[in-house]
């Protein structure tokens, strides 16, 4: 999203009745600017992903397209208590696997007889895809679909049929069950498979096969208001890793042509870049346990409550969301080790965040912009609200001064995203003996970063913000103890 100049600007301010931006005394965007959507969905901070299919019959990672359908009969599937074990959790989405690379359809599409309507659930009358939206729904859930472009099954992939065909499951899974919140595009193309009995490779190149510009249009056609997910975006990116996280540098903008999708650059995607002339948000997938699908021989490696809270600083704690995936067994159930550990870690973040010890400071600023840019407006959960300095300042400190020494080790900053992300070096500091001590270096901050330090105590903290491309503004800072239950 681009602001041309400030005539277009003010009236964007108008029409959107930003309070935090006065007329005459206006913050200039960024050039590059995330839409409202990316904003509201960075905002969600952690989801969920849920890893279904007959892999998790045959004890596989990756179906060879060659299943029999009949395999796949989960008596216990109970769509609503992975919905309730999500929320519970504080996961904000669920992103359910409809179609993996073997090719085996949730719902009983009328393209192919690979699907749910050939097994014995429900006597071949189930759709577990129906189940899984109306569950969303009852606990207020975001809804995602993962549909994988590579299909092992199918007999014509690697022709044009086949993109016909994956355009028309597109169609059904975005047409029949109502708002969808996000559309999942892996990035794994071609390569061998059972192809309807041909038992061959077959290799394609994604950038130009899948056609994903006319893809991308029918998917917003479709769901004008979904975000799309894939290595390019266009909203939503892969992080470059499957290990939930973000580079420690991590920048929302990028620039899409340069990414291919099923061939791209980690690094690229794992830091963003500063230069980039297009704004996509960065998503960090993890499985809670080894692999993606259920396997019993790894019930006891399921992610500790403090792994997940390692992974929660790597993610939305460097300008990233967090998709934690979360496996179903042979039943059909989420396991209970799976989701106590989940909500353990929900209720650490909490007990973390919960008290703001900023709240009980007196701040000063070097700088502030006058007319509704006040300093005490970092203390609010208001993006929208923020202090900023003037135009001319290129490096600005906050001073927080309490009447007695306190403890911290965590700290929390956020910039006004919906005007862009400006900063790329910050420090913290201590005073000691009159002196500051400097107990914290860092660059991008964006939608939110999470820094970790030793424990500190200090009656004096201060805040330097060092480096950034156009005005400083902040929107939030918190201070915090961390709870004795992290363990990191």
């Amino acid at each position: 999203m681009l602001i041309m100049n400030k005539t277009l600007f003010l009236t964007i301010c108008i029409i959107s009745n930003l309070n935090s931006i006065v007329a005459d005394n206006l913050i200039f965007p960024n050039k590059v600017i995330p839409s409202k959507l990316q904003v509201e969905y960075q905002k969600m901070e952690t989801i969920g992903f849920i890893h279904f299919t007959v892999n998790t019959f045959t004890d596989r990672e990756w179906g060879y397209g060659n299943e029999d359908p009949k395999i796949f009969n989960p008596k216990k599937l109970d769509a609503k208590q992975w919905a309730r074990i999500a929320k519970d959790g504080g996961l904000k989405e669920l992103i359910l696997t409809t179609k993996h690379h073997d090719g085996f359809c949730l719902w009983p599409s009328k393209y192919t007889e690979h699907s749910i309507k050939f097994c014995p659930y429900k006597n071949g009358n189930g759709d577990i895809v129906r189940e899984f939206v109306d569950a969303c729904r009852e606990y207020d859930l975001k809804i995602g679909f993962y549909l994988s472009p590579w299909d092992r099954n199918h007999k014509k992939y690697g022709t044009r049929d086949y993109v016909e065909y994956y355009k028309n499951q597109l169609e059904e899974l975005l047409s029949l069950y109502g708002r969808i919140d996000e559309i999942w595009f892996d990035g794994a193309n071609g390569g061998d498979g059972f192809y309807g009995g041909a038992n061959e490779t077959r290799e394609i190149y994604s950038k130009t096969y899948y056609d994903w510009d006319s893809i991308f249009k029918l998917v917003k056609k479709l769901q004008p208001e979904i975000m799309i997910f894939s290595d390019a975006g266009p909203d939503v990116h892969w992080i470059g890793n499957e290990n939930g996280h973000a580079g420690e540098t991590f920048w929302s903008t990028m620039d899409t042509d340069k990414v291919i999708i099923g061939n791209s650059d980690a690094d690229y995607l794992n830091r963003g870049d500063k230069d980039g002339k297009n704004w996509v948000v960065g998503q960090c997938d993890v499985s809670i346990r080894p692999g993606w699908f259920y396997h019993s021989k790894e019930d006891n490696f399921v992610k500790t409550p403090q792994e997940l809270i390692d992974t929660y600083y790597k993610s939305v704690g460097r300008n990233a969301v967090l998709l934690l995936n979360l496996p179903p067994n042979n039943d059909g159930l989420i396991c209970d080790k799976d989701a106590k550990n989940l909500l353990k870690f929900k209720s650490i973040i909490d007990e973390t965040f919960e008290n703001n010890l900023a709240l009980e400071a007196d701040i000063s600023a070097t700088n502030y912009r006058e007319n509704g840019f006040d300093i005490r407006n970092i203390l609010n959960d208001n993006l929208d609200s923020f202090w900023a300095v003037g135009d001319e300042v290129k490096s600005a400190e906050l001073v927080f001064d309490f009447d007695q020494e306190v403890e911290f080790d965590r700290i929390l900053l956020q910039e006004p995203i919906h005007l862009g992300q400006r900063i790329s070096k910050f420090c913290v500091e201590k005073q000691k003996n009159l002196k500051w001590e400097r107990v914290y270096e860092g660059t991008t901050i964006g939608y939110k970063r999470l820094v970790r330090i030793p424990l500190v105590k200090a009656s004096k903290i201060k805040i330097s913000f060092l480096e950034a491309n156009n005005t400083i503004a902040i929107s939030k800072i918190g201070i915090f103890k961390a709870s004795k239950d992290e363990n990191i």
